[in-house]
């Protein structure tokens, strides 16, 4: 097994981490500050890679479509929280999975009346469709670098947003007590907006980048959300510090695991029996991975408090 082959597939994990803490930042921070379980959260990663690939082919630029998709994410975002969400809030946890379920099936019907059953496709940007040399000799496609580099500088972004502005600060407060920081004549309705909004225009960002590698489809959003709440659960719920190491740690951990384990079962049971036991682990491995940090961590790896 070659030395490239081994930094490709470490840099596909770590890109596809990255990818999931775009979606799980906005996540954690909607749950964390207004304790609000959100289903619906994939569909904004659906809007954004639909607005991204309709402006792009309206336009001929990604660049602009890439605009398109924070702004119409954002968008609904905060519709929605003004709409729906915020009569939610004092209503227990139930009632806000079926509401934000019913969401769902609201943007999968209306993005398939708008847009049709077919899927649609994004060109990588020209500037970002070459490759660079890894060592061993093989190339990797720079657009996904540049999808790493994007993660890095959204996650100091938040860092510097959540820990050094007075935005940040209100936003700290409002994790740990709403009432107070309400009472201190802090507008509450317009700070879960403004939150709301943030965390559906990450989520955006996300499907947008992702929809130059894959196709963009109705319904694509919900694999993801799924992986985005075992990465919350990993990092621990409210923290971004969280969602980034338990990102890193599941994209790693499924790249790498559906790459290592048929070979590794090969060489006890045969090719074609150790593809098979290997891949069907793989597919559990990051949720055995989450079950065994919860059996030690039960409150996750880093806890709002980090």
């Amino acid at each position: 097994m070659s030395t490239a082959l081994i930094i490709e597939q470490l840099l596909n994990g770590l890109q596809f981490g990255v990818m999931l803490f775009l979606m799980a930042a906005g996540l954690t921070l909607i749950f964390g500050v207004m304790g609000l379980i959100n289903l619906a959260h994939g569909s904004f990663y659906m809007i954004g890679a639909f607005a991204c690939a309709a402006v792009a082919a309206a336009t001929g630029s990604f660049w602009l479509g890439l605009a398109a998709s924070l702004a119409a994410a954002a968008a609904a975002g905060a519709l929605v929280e003004l709409a729906v969400i915020r009569r939610l809030y004092d209503r227990d946890h139930l009632d806000q999975v079926l509401a934000t379920f019913a969401l769902i099936l609201i943007f999968s019907e209306g993005t398939r009346w708008l847009f049709g059953s077919f899927p649609l496709y994004l060109d990588i940007p020209q500037v970002l469709s070459g490759a660079v040399d890894l060592p061993g000799g093989a190339r990797y496609q720079l657009y996904r670098l540049a999808i790493i580099g994007v993660g890095v500088l959204v996650a100091l972004g938040l860092y510097y947003l959540i820990a050094r502005t007075r935005l940040g600060m209100r936003i700290r407060a409002g994790q740990s007590d709403r009432e107070m920081i309400a009472a201190l004549g802090v507008d509450i309705g317009t700070l879960y907006t403004m939150v709301f909004a943030l965390g559906a225009a990450l989520a955006g960002l996300a499907g947008a980048l992702v929809g130059a590698l894959q196709s963009v489809q109705v319904g694509m959003g919900e694999p993801v959300l799924i992986l985005a709440f075992v990465v919350i659960v990993i990092g621990g719920i409210g923290s971004i510090k969280g969602a980034l190491v338990g990102a890193v740690l599941v994209g790693l951990t499924d790249t790498l695991g559906r790459f290592l384990l048929p070979k590794l079962f090969a060489a006890f049971l045969g090719p074609s029996e150790g593809a098979t036991v290997g891949a069907a682990l793989a597919s559990m491995l990051i949720y055995i991975v989450m079950a065994l940090i919860l059996a030690f961590r039960p409150k996750g790896l880093f806890p709002a408090t980090a």
